[in-house]
């Protein structure tokens, strides 16, 4: 079945998981900028944050478009993505920018899946508000820098991403595929028929963020 034939359920079921997402990545960041040891830095997360919210509007303004309330979208993830995070709160700045860095690219890996399914214009919406990558580069930075100033957070915070992707891998799962059959159906009509193979391919590229930031998978 081509991508103009699904569904208009599952437009709306990816648009509202992203736009909740962007959402919730925007009232992080904002709290978190308050953990950075500087003024550059806690300005640098407060940019990032603003340009969340401004992805955020973007998606709420196509649902609206599509005649959909973006709150009535929304409401189906606020349970399990306020749940990744009321259990994964950073406690200090480098947990903080490890968990946007494995968090934040691990769901970018999931919704770019998903995404592969859609029509224009939401298929490039979906893509543009994914995270660039300066923003990695910026968390990668900031976890070298607080492994090479102390040796022994590295495996703090190796623990710490393992525990982040086990959370995000869970509460992944939920929404695509036991909560929303139309998402589902998205990573179907991708050419991606198992979730188990979808999830292979998400821990594969966890493992080289985890290298690449002089992390231990």
């Amino acid at each position: 079945m081509p991508a103009t034939d699904l569904p208009d359920r599952a437009v709306v079921d990816l648009l509202g998981l992203v736009a909740f997402g962007e959402l919730l990545a925007f009232e992080r960041m904002a709290v978190d900028a308050r953990l950075a040891p500087d003024l550059r830095r806690r300005a640098a997360l407060g940019e990032m944050a603003a340009a969340e919210i401004g992805n955020y509007r973007r998606l709420a303004d196509r649902l609206a478009a599509l005649g959909v309330l973006p709150d009535d979208a929304m409401a189906p993830y606020v349970e399990p993505l306020q749940a990744y995070h009321d259990s994964t709160e950073p406690r200090d700045w480098a947990e903080a920018v490890t968990k946007a860095y494995v968090g934040d690219a691990i769901t970018d890996d999931f919704i770019r899946e998903i995404a592969a399914a859609l029509a224009e214009p939401d298929r490039q919406l979906v893509l543009d508000v994914l995270h660039d990558s300066s923003y990695a580069d910026f968390a990668v930075a900031e976890i070298r820098a607080a492994v090479e100033a102390d040796p022994k957070v590295a495996g703090r915070l190796s623990m710490w991403a393992r525990r982040l992707v086990g959370e995000a891998l869970s509460q992944a799962g939920r929404v695509a595929a036991a909560e929303r059959g139309a998402l589902t159906a998205l990573v179907a009509q991708s050419g991606r028929v198992d979730v188990p193979g979808l999830f292979g391919r998400l821990t594969a590229a966890h493992a080289a963020r985890m290298a690449a930031a002089g992390l231990n998978n």
